[in-house]
């Protein structure tokens, strides 16, 4: 990588993580500083990674649990607070009524649809940034390092007590 001067050299193995971490961080920012302008100001990342792993079909709250890496109880008070902000719903499984099931709202199914447009947005603005090549070539790089176990919804949870 070139530093500012544009001298070649190489950098110290810790810098990639921070500038994998910080663009990560970039790009959820202002997805949710634009999320803010168009009516959902109240939606964390905790709650876009809790939505994905809802997902169009609904989960228990162990379930989601499970998808997100944090305990039943942790997700239910996750559950709570998007229920409070009308994001979720908890229903009754249609095949096994003793079960509730956590199901996005039309709001929630909103907040990700325009999620989605947003990250779309971003990206294409670092394609004017760096070259659509660029971010293609960024892309196909970490796919290659990258093992696919590793992307799950459980981000949130790596950062937790």
């Amino acid at each position: 990588m070139a530093d500012q001067r544009g001298d070649e050299r190489d950098e110290p193995g810790w810098l990639l993580a921070l500038l994998l971490f910080g663009g990560f961080r970039a790009l959820v920012d202002r997805l949710h500083a634009e999320l803010a302008r168009q009516g959902h100001p109240d939606v964390r990342p905790a709650y876009g990674f809790a939505m994905q792993a809802i997902g169009r079909e609904g989960v228990t709250a162990s379930e989601l649990g499970r998808r997100l890496g944090v305990s039943k109880q942790a997700a239910g008070k996750t559950v709570d607070r998007l229920v409070e902000l009308g994001y979720a719903q908890r229903t009754a499984d249609a095949a096994d009524a003793r079960r509730k099931l956590v199901r996005l709202t039309p709001r929630g199914v909103d907040a990700l649809a325009r999620s989605a447009a947003v990250f779309d947005r971003l990206r294409a603005e670092w394609a004017e940034q760096i070259g659509a090549d660029g971010v293609r070539a960024i892309e196909a790089g970490l796919r290659r390092v990258v093992p696919p176990t590793a992307i799950r919804l459980d981000v949130a949870g790596w950062f937790g007590p």
